[in-house]
């Protein structure tokens, strides 16, 4: 697996440098939580990898099935709700994490075939890996 190297850039209170591969990237905080909005925040992050996912997932769908689809945008909108708020929610936590991806399709395709690829969206990995259950490890590296 590619592994993400995530450190502190010494230029702003939170900007890290973010390294995956060959490409360099920033992530920092708005300056309403002290940070110099140098990149995007973690959560952006996650949205564009949501976002980055669904689509690709729908591309490789369309082109398999040889459909007509010029463009596929999607919006991706975090914010955190109250469990309470939540029908189809199964925690006990007093928020949840909700990510409302809202998709754009433009080409010529039936209404079937429109509803079919928006099924696929959620099929894409990222947006499996959200919903299962997950696992993270934290631990210390020796120096």
């Amino acid at each position: 697996p590619e592994t993400v190297y995530v450190g502190e850039s010494g230029t702003g209170k939170f900007t890290n440098d973010v390294l995956v591969g060959d490409h360099h990237l920033k992530a920092d905080e708005p300056p309403s939580v002290g940070g110099d909005d140098a990149g995007p925040t973690p959560y952006d992050y996650l949205s564009a990898g949501l976002g980055a996912c669904k689509s690709m997932t729908m591309r490789m769908y369309a082109e398999r099935k040889g459909w007509d689809v010029d463009k596929i945008q999607v919006r991706v909108d975090h914010d955190k709700i109250h469990a309470d708020d939540c029908e189809t929610c199964e925690t006990e936590d007093k928020k949840v994490d909700h990510l409302r991806c809202r998709i754009r399709l433009d080409g010529d395709l039936s209404d079937e075939q429109r509803d079919r690829i928006v099924e696929i969206a959620g099929k894409c990995p990222v947006h499996q890996t959200l919903e299962r259950d997950n696992k993270i490890e934290t631990e210390l590296e020796e120096q």
